[in-house]
């Protein structure tokens, strides 16, 4: 498939298996129930798109973006990616693991009530994201900025939170389960509990 800009088109079960799409830009736009199983974008750009009930499973992206998207029961079934941008998006009712994320900024995005069990953010920028009620078990959110994130009510499970800045994170409350933590999270956690440290 050609590189293209497209802007306010609906795709209707659309069958795109394995298309490469480098460089299309879809502004707009909406996908439903579109097969985009194995596609492949490097540098796309999908900015304010509507997704539902697709299937993206098996697809790689790389230096893509899809800012201000919604992503209604959508599965990323074993999806990669990499250095990908999803500032703004939304996920409801999508299936998201397993799935594979290497950095990027997810800043900003709504994961209320996904399943993140098993991922590895590493090193994502995560700021101001939305992941209450959300399952993080034995996720990875190492060295990630999770500045300001919503963490209420999430089910923590052995969660790996080591290096990542949890700076205006409201940790109150929280059922800890496990979950690796630094030394400075750890006092923020203390704090947060009402403890107060000192020396």
């Amino acid at each position: 498939m050609a590189v293209r800009v497209v802007e306010g088109e609906r795709f209707a079960r659309v069958d795109w298996y394995g298309e490469e799409l480098a460089g299309s830009v879809f502004v707009r736009c909406e996908f439903v129930d579109a097969d985009l199983t194995e596609v492949t974008t490097r540098g796309a750009r999908f900015e304010d798109c509507e997704f539902r009930g697709g299937q993206l499973n098996a697809s790689t992206h790389e230096g893509s973006s899809f800012t201000g998207c919604r992503f209604t029961r959508t599965s990323f079934f074993a999806a990669t990616l990499r250095g990908c941008k999803l500032m703004g998006s939304t996920f409801v009712e999508s299936k998201l693991r397993p799935m594979t994320v290497e950095g990027g900024v997810w800043s900003y995005v709504v994961m209320r009530g996904a399943d993140l069990s098993e991922l590895d953010f590493s090193g994502v920028k995560l700021v101001e994201a939305d992941l209450s009620e959300s399952r993080l078990r034995k996720t990875v959110l190492r060295d990630c900025d999770l500045t300001r994130a919503v963490l209420r009510n999430v089910r923590l499970d052995e969660t790996d939170f080591v290096g990542a800045d949890l700076t205006g994170v409201d940790l109150a409350g929280l059922a800890w389960n496990g979950s690796r933590l630094d030394t400075t999270q750890a006092l923020l956690v203390a704090e947060a509990a009402g403890a107060v440290i000192t020396g």
